[in-house]
């Protein structure tokens, strides 16, 4: 398996895959296929744990089927294009878990599951009803992410903690300590409460924090749209 990432403000991963060789994703992040790769989707695919795994996968954005690439009829590639200016990057998973966004998964190899992490309802301004929810990358292979915008990394020594606003936590190691965290009193024109939220990331562990997020990017364009009515 050979895997190149292309250009750099909207890249895309192409993987060249060998006869034999596949890899599971989101139907919908697929963007283009060549020469004998085939496709199966299935409710198994990335994760397993019957009902539960199904529902899991589905609340935290990886949906409740996975779709198996696979080059049955010799070689060929697949590619995945970034739907936001950003990065795509490559995690090895096997020693430990990650934590990524809620849609920040991309696709990975067979040994790969994704499940739901963390689920909080913290505002339906910036997050929609579904509230703020994590990832978790688990399992043995490769996985790729898509973070949005530039991406700032943090090595975090153990007791050391840093806070972010919850939209820009891109990924981080299962082993560093999540909490999230409200500013009483502080008004913003993302949170209908009347509270501003904080994500207190606690090492040991490696972070990894995204400038642009897609609610973000929403709220910034929509002064610019035609008002209905």
């Amino acid at each position: 398996m050979q895997t190149k990432i292309i250009g750099t403000v909207l890249p895309v991963l192409e993987i060249e895959l060998a006869s034999g060789e596949a890899v599971v994703g989101v139907p919908e992040q697929l963007s283009w296929i060549t020469g004998g790769v085939t496709l199966h989707t299935s409710v198994a695919a990335a994760g397993g744990g019957g009902l539960f795994g199904l529902v899991s996968r589905a609340v935290s954005g990886a949906g409740i089927v996975m779709t198996e690439m696979r080059a049955e009829n010799g070689p060929g590639m697949v590619g995945f294009a970034a739907h936001l200016p950003g990065e795509i990057i490559e995690i090895d998973v096997g020693h430990g878990a990650y934590m990524v966004h809620r849609h920040g998964f991309l696709c990975g190899t067979s040994g790969i599951v994704v499940s739901s992490a963390l689920q909080q309802n913290l505002g339906a301004g910036v997050f929609g009803g579904d509230g703020f929810v994590l990832q978790k990358i688990a399992g043995e292979g490769k996985a790729f992410v898509e973070l949005g915008g530039e991406i700032v990394k943090y090595d975090l020594q153990a007791g050391q903690s840093i806070h972010v606003h919850p939209g820009h936590v891109g990924l981080f190691d299962e082993q560093v300590s999540f909490e999230i965290t409200a500013m009483r009193g502080v008004r913003s024109t993302f949170f209908a409460t009347g509270d501003f939220f904080m994500a207190k990331l606690t090492g040991p562990g490696r972070v990894w924090l995204q400038t642009l997020t897609a609610p973000g990017l929403a709220h910034t364009i929509s002064h610019y749209l035609p008002k209905q009515g």
